[in-house]
């Protein structure tokens, strides 16, 4: 298929660096992707997962994007861009509509959802991002997937992640300028979930948390769905900031010690092979004196922020019941998740639930980025999650149904007929060939015909 619907444009806004990826789905067995295009951008106007310059972000999100794009010539449909979890709540409801037929259609799925949806209590100055099914419930049995079902009532149980308005109109305002209008938000911390946990992890649960520049996100990812996302405005930068301050030292020059010399493991204190050393450090009054530390007094640096980091975690996921129950363990990734000794750290403050680090699995490419780096989490989830794949039913941002795919699928999109139900049923979702638009068929032809719901009952 050559249908501009094909080709997603996707968007990590990080506080560190701003990657844009252009891709498609080969719709082949093994659910392979085409990396089309690829740019990034140090980010500038960023803070912590918050913009604090909107026309820094916008150059820098326009270069990333002109750099993807200058080897690709076709027409780009949707854009998919990450939201901090800085900005947003999470939020639980249900929602319950009657089978009219006795056959679960994806009809009844997005009334019963849409119907969660407007049952939640959602602040007034926030707008929705994700509509997750925690589970399905038909006849009041717990089913993963109720489509094709036979029964008299269909339940919805969400998980619902809404971030703050002005955010999101924030980004939208500097993808404008770029002349892109169609976009789809997703969660940092999902994103993540989606590109680094197998089958197993996600069946029994994990928690994952993604340790990055200046952000730490978290999400409790179980089966198809998060039953909590969580956010701590720490990351590897600070370790850097406590370098720099405590060794008086400039940040580049702390930033170097942190690489070449960070380890939570190392024997800096002579009890071990490492034995004692001692390095030179510049100093910001006067960069040509070098001034000896001990390599011990900077691992010890590093570790008592490691550790507060990890303990912030552990107190927020206690404080929501979590820790209890926590399925297959801990996951991490992100950048930090590469510092030496930190799945040991992070093993004994978490009291033995097993914890792993994990990177996303590589996208061939011709751009030579390594895609299973570990601070590629997000990038590659954003990619996945806009190619239907690692993903259940849910409403995303623009509060439309969006529905897992097979190996080998194509996501075509169908309309939803609206209902008495919900006044948010009935989005278009307009099959697009090119730039055609089918007009969904008339209700008393599709009576008859059946066409659209004979045609996903085929897929499925």
């Amino acid at each position: 298929m050559n249908n501009t619907n094909d080709i997603f444009l996707t968007i990590n806004i990080g506080s560190s660096i701003t990657s844009a990826v252009i891709s498609k789905p080969k719709y082949d067995l093994d659910n392979s992707i085409d990396i089309l295009g690829f740019g990034s951008q140090e980010s500038v106007g960023v803070n912590k997962g918050l913009i604090t310059n909107i026309e820094d972000v916008s150059r820098t999100i326009k270069d990333a994007i002109l750099q993807a794009k200058e080897s690709v010539t076709e027409s780009i449909g949707t854009t998919v861009v990450s939201i901090s979890g800085n900005y947003t709540r999470g939020t639980r409801s249900t929602g319950y509509v009657t089978i009219p037929n006795g056959l679960v259609s994806e009809t009844d799925i997005n009334q019963a959802m849409q119907m969660a949806l407007s049952n939640s209590t959602i602040l007034p100055d926030y707008d929705v991002v994700h509509v997750i099914p925690l589970f399905f419930k038909v006849d009041d049995q717990e089913v993963e997937n109720p489509f094709n079902m036979n029964g008299s009532k269909l339940e919805a149980s969400v998980y619902i992640v809404t971030a703050k308005r002005n955010a999101l109109i924030n980004i939208k305002s500097a993808l404008k300028i770029f002349g892109i209008d169609d976009v789809r938000f997703v969660l940092d911390s999902y994103a993540a979930s989606l590109a680094v946990l197998d089958d197993q992890q996600k069946r029994i649960g994990a928690v994952v948390i993604n340790l990055g520049a200046t952000t730490t996100e978290f999400v409790y990812h179980k089966g198809n769905s998060i039953i909590y996302n969580g956010f701590i405005p720490v990351g590897s930068k600070n370790i850097t900031n406590d370098l720099s301050l405590m060794l008086n030292t400039p940040l580049r020059t702390a930033e170097k010690i942190k690489i070449e010399y960070g380890s939570l493991i190392k024997d800096y204190f002579g009890n071990g092979e490492v034995g004692p050393s001692n390095v030179g450090v510049s100093q910001i009054n006067d960069e040509e004196y070098f001034k000896e530390f001990p390599l011990g007094h900077i691992q010890t640096i590093i570790h008592a922020r490691v550790e507060e980091l990890l303990v912030l975690v552990k107190n927020e996921l206690k404080k929501n019941a979590l820790l209890d129950n926590i399925g297959s363990g801990i996951v991490l990734t992100g950048g930090m998740s590469e510092l030496g000794g930190i799945k040991e750290l992070t093993k004994n403050i978490f009291e033995k639930i097993p914890v792993t680090v994990s990177s996303p699995k590589n996208l061939q490419n011709s751009f030579r980025v390594s895609f299973d780096e570990p601070n590629m989490a997000t990038t590659v989830g954003l990619i996945m999650f806009a190619l239907g794949m690692n993903r259940g039913y849910q409403l995303d941002s623009s509060k439309k149904l969006i529905r897992p795919i097979r190996k080998g699928q194509s996501p075509e999109k169908f309309t939803i007929p609206t209902s008495s139900h919900s006044s948010q049923v009935g989005v278009d979702m307009r099959i697009r060939t090119n730039d055609t638009i089918l007009e969904p068929l008339p209700k008393d032809k599709k009576k008859k015909g059946f066409g659209i719901l004979k045609r996903l009952q085929e897929w499925f």
